[in-house]
């Protein structure tokens, strides 16, 4: 099996162990200094060739190594999205971690793509003929930003230094080593200033705001849940058709609550342009743009939320507030969020079908979930039990490593398990 590229730090590092100790055979093709900082070893390649080279090096690659399956993290990134081609073409698995789409303790694993790219069933009747679902409380995954962010400092100081091996090397979002440490220096201050400035809004969000007011949760600005699974250019874009929507169509009496998303805090800040469109469509007054208030009081009082595709959309529908998706969602469907148009959403927002909700959580959990952390437990630890999920993906893995393995020849299903166990 082949790894791409991780997320920054260790992860990778550690499912390539964990899968040689399962006897599967594991290569890994690094293409920047980071890469190669955390994952050093003997089973790994450097592809320092161009973003026209990588195509047919990877085809010849996988030919030539007998390559049944390919992991990666996030299928949007351009050497990734050419390697599910590849992939496709040729008949090989692929497994897409991502960010869990149950936060915080779960990671996303699937098997085809993530996100607008997923395989999970878009249809109210799928959900509704499950058994009644049995919410299981997840081991805590302990999570650590420090971890977090030592990793991405390290992992780019290395892909600056060896910028001279990997000459062609693109990064798939902008970014400056220089200038990325001053923006996360300008976001700790910004949080100490927002934590005092906006204490009077959540004493009004329990209030005289309490069921008066739309919530729209930002996303990052380079997201690709904007770029690839949405019909907004930016942000801004997005910020813009909402208010407008809202000036037009919500009640005199109802408020708009815009929040920034946490890990933008140093990039970008939205106040102009909130203020400047609010003010332009006559309803400045009725919009209010914040920063660090505690996430589930605001979703817990809110009227309704509007989102491109956020895990905050899952979390809005576990407190049961109604939900206007307006991009790609997996959880985009009949009984979970609104259905119609977002003007008439705020007439009247509808409500979260609980049992439903219910149901695609357990079902989501169960085919997409590890429990654990990128930087924190590690989800395929050999001390916990091994999920469901987890003998899918791994049984795929295994099964199809030893049918070119002499010595494993013959093994039937129970032999397999016995060794992903």
């Amino acid at each position: 099996m082949l790894l791409l590229q991780g997320p920054r730090g260790l992860f990778f590092s550690r499912f390539g162990r964990y899968l040689r100790r399962e006897g599967i055979t594991v290569y890994k093709i690094n293409f920047n200094g980071g890469d190669t900082f955390f994952y050093p070893w003997p089973d790994a390649l450097s592809f320092r060739g161009s973003r026209e080279d990588w195509e047919v090096f990877l085809e010849d690659f996988v030919d030539s190594r007998q390559i049944d399956c390919i992991y990666l993290f996030g299928d949007c990134r351009f050497y990734h999205q050419t390697a599910i081609k590849v992939a496709n073409r040729q008949g090989i698995a692929v497994f897409v971690f991502e960010e869990g789409y149950i936060r915080p303790d779960y990671i996303t694993l699937e098997k085809f793509g993530v996100n607008g790219h997923s395989q999970i069933p878009c249809n109210r009747s799928s959900y509704e003929c499950l058994s009644e679902p049995v919410m299981e409380k997840p081991l805590p995954a302990r999570n650590s930003f420090f971890r977090m962010a030592f990793s991405a400092v390290m992992y780019h100081l290395a892909e600056l230094l060896m910028r001279w091996h990997y000459r062609h090397y693109q990064y798939h979002k902008e970014f400056s080593f220089l200038k990325e440490p001053l923006l996360w220096v300008r976001s700790g201050i910004r949080k100490v200033m927002y934590r005092i400035k906006e204490r009077h809004i959540e004493k009004d969000l329990i209030g005289r705001l309490r069921k008066r007011y739309f919530f729209v949760p930002l996303q990052v600005f380079n997201d690709a849940q904007i770029s690839f699974h949405s019909k907004y250019s930016s942000v801004e874009q997005f910020i813009a058709e909402t208010i407008q929507s809202f000036a037009e169509y919500a009640g005199d009496d109802h408020f708009l609550i815009v929040k920034h998303h946490p890990m933008d805090r140093g990039h970008k800040d939205y106040a102009a342009c909130v203020h400047d469109v609010a003010k332009k469509f006559g309803v400045h007054e009725r919009v209010i743009y914040i920063h660090d208030l505690h996430l589930p009081t605001l979703l817990k009082n809110a009227l309704g939320v509007v989102v491109i595709n956020s895990t905050v959309g899952l979390s809005s529908l576990h407190h049961g507030t109604p939900l206007k998706v307006m991009g790609t969602a997996i959880y985009d469907l009949p009984g979970l969020t609104y259905q119609t148009d977002l003007a008439a959403f705020w007439r009247n927002p509808g409500k979260v079908n609980r049992e439903i909700y219910k149901r695609f959580r357990c079902y989501i959990i169960e085919h997409t979930q590890l429990n654990g952390a990128y930087y924190g437990m590690f989800p395929f630890d050999l001390k916990k039990p091994v999920t469901q999920l987890q003998e899918v993906l791994l049984y795929d893995t295994a099964k199809k490593g030893m049918e070119h393995d002499p010595a494993h020849h013959g093994e039937n299903e129970a032999a397999v398990m016995s060794r992903v166990k």
